[in-house]
């Protein structure tokens, strides 16, 4: 899971599994890819809020890319591994704006923790990007967070 132009590889820290790394980017690639379905979803039943979440979404679709995965949400389309993608059907999405708010900043925030905790399965760059997107999320979540207030 590296971005363009990186030169790290999953040799770069001793001790660590790149069936382990390999995996863990794959995870974060496919969670990326369904929070940005997320946003759709919520952008087409609020939309209203369209220019508040365009660029967290347009963030979101990046970290999705950076992770090795498509940078659209399309449902369908090949995971990391190559293998296609479950189909989902969309998520839902509460009738209320600021619970739709507060769903995205829990699950923002859910994310965020648990690419804290996979950065002890991942190697150097992968390490910082993992907790360079685990800040973003954070950030993301408080912003929806005050948002919905």
């Amino acid at each position: 899971m590296l971005l363009a132009g990186c030169t790290g590889s999953g040799s770069d820290a001793p001790g660590k599994r790149p069936d382990a790394a390999g995996q863990a980017r794959e995870r974060a690639a496919q969670d990326s890819a369904e929070l940005l379905n997320r946003y759709d979803a919520v952008i087409a039943a609020h939309p209203a809020l369209a220019e508040r979440l365009g660029p967290l979404r347009a963030e979101v679709a990046r970290h999705a890319g950076a992770f090795g995965g498509a940078e659209a949400g399309a449902t369908g389309s090949p995971s990391p591994s190559g293998k296609p993608r479950k189909e989902s059907s969309a998520p839902e999405v509460p009738a209320d704006e600021k619970a739709a708010l507060t769903q995205l900043a829990d699950i923002e925030r859910q994310l965020a923790d648990g690419r804290r905790t996979a950065l002890s399965d991942v190697p150097g760059e992968q390490a910082r990007l993992f907790a360079s997107v685990a800040a973003a999320g954070d950030a993301h979540a408080y912003l929806l967070s005050e948002a919905g207030r």
